[in-house]
């Protein structure tokens, strides 16, 4: 039976311990011996974070809403739990880059998550990395500085940590040898809760249908993502970025069944795939342990229990959000930080405000057509085309609301 430990002892700084990809994590800690929490952090869920404070008893604790934080300081010397509160965006850089860490999750959803992210990879940590949008909006800066600064980064979204599964072995992470042989990279997509809807269907969709996925448990943003399919639009981007390809080597394939992650396609015709059961705990216990493997109370797979594998193309006209992510990796400079913010914003309406579900990917379409893609060469130019489309967002979505 392997191990559930570590090669070594490690410290671990989970930031979006709230979140379903914290919570999968926090499963698994409780099942390694030798990995021991630094810090957690959340936005504003106080109560579930006491929670976890108190079970794994980290160092710090981030809150970034401080709206809550004198019940949660005070709840914290009640309980006799001695973590340590720190409040806002900038105690996430600082847990994510302090000395004691060894590996930092990412795992805070949206542009949230960009700051800390770049923190951790500054400060040459083994970065998971389950937050996309940093990589989709930062792209090339976040390799650069990853390879500069000597951090290990590793994929968690489940089809990119497939795809690094099914290369070549290399002890840095990932790198540009590991595609001197590789033809191409497939994505696979479940096709979310609306792959066979009748389109005359959509303009109805709720955001409780939405967040209705029928093989994921995620959070709200990401389950509407999985709806319009933008989820592998910002994956599409993802992959070109993460693994240095062109856009023209990366293909998206529906996959209802969610079993095949990705695959490889060789230069000899040989195509290797990763497959699991549909549960975020694989890939993050592979990026805990890698280069080993620990074991994990994951549900194993049995192929002979499962129904037939479909496969097909994906209809683009049905999804119009995955065309905007393959068109926004083929330009780079800062179309993708545009779509995302933009995306950002109409999924935000679309399940507080009152937006249709068609609207997003209009919305999207539009700040794209309107605010012109330049060139990123540095984090201000991002941040710069991020407000810009977040505010035409908004402009846009007020008259249709």
């Amino acid at each position: 039976m392997l191990p559930r430990r570590l090669q070594q002892d490690a410290m671990l700084s989970l930031l979006g311990s709230t979140g379903s990809i914290g919570e999968s994590t926090l499963a698994l800690v409780r099942e390694v011996e030798n990995l021991t929490v630094f810090a957690l952090t959340a936005n504003t869920n106080a109560a579930k974070l006491l929670a976890q404070c108190i079970e794994f008893a980290p160092h710090y604790a981030v809150l970034c809403d401080d709206s809550e934080a004198e019940w949660l300081r005070a709840a914290l010397r009640e309980s006799g739990c001695k973590t340590e509160l720190l409040l806002g965006v900038d105690a996430l850089d600082q847990v994510a880059s302090a000395p004691e860490v060894d590996m930092v999750m990412a795992a805070i959803v949206g542009a949230a998550g960009l700051s800390s992210t770049l923190a951790a990879a500054k400060a040459g940590k083994r970065l998971l990395l389950a937050n996309k949008e940093a990589l989709v909006m930062t792209g090339d800066l976040l390799m650069s500085l990853a390879r500069e600064n000597g951090a290990t980064l590793l994929p968690i979204d489940s089809e990119h940590n497939a795809i690094f599964q099914c290369l070549p072995t290399n002890v840095e992470g990932v790198s540009e040898a590991q595609f001197t042989f590789v033809e191409k990279i497939v994505l696979t997509a479940s096709g979310g809760p609306f792959l066979r809807t009748p389109l005359e269907e959509f303009a109805s969709i709720t955001p409780e249908q939405a967040c209705a996925h029928p093989v994921w448990s995620m959070g709200s943003k990401i389950s509407v993502d999985s709806a319009t399919m933008m989820n592998k639009g910002l994956e599409f981007i993802e992959a070109c970025f993460l693994f240095g390809l062109d856009h023209k080597r990366v293909e998206v394939i529906i996959h209802p069944q969610s079993i095949v992650h990705s695959l490889v396609h060789y230069a000899d015709g040989s195509v290797l795939a990763q497959m699991a059961s549909p549960d975020m705990r694989v890939p993050i216990a592979h990026c805990l342990a890698w280069p080993d493997r620990i074991q994990t109370s994951a549900p194993r797979l049995d192929l002979t229990a499962q129904k037939p594998l479909e496969f097909a193309q994906p209809d683009l006209q049905r999804f119009p959000c995955l065309a905007l992510g393959m068109e926004a990796a083929k330009a780079r400079g800062t179309a993708p930080a545009l779509l995302n913010a933009a995306n950002e914003v109409a999924v935000e309406a679309f399940l507080h405000a009152g937006l249709d579900f068609l609207a997003i990917a209009e919305v999207n379409a539009e700040v794209m057509a309107q605010i012109p893609c330049e060139t990123a060469t540095s984090l201000a130019i991002i941040q710069t085309a991020d407000f810009k489309a977040r505010k035409l967002a908004n402009e846009l979505i007020k008259k249709r609301i």
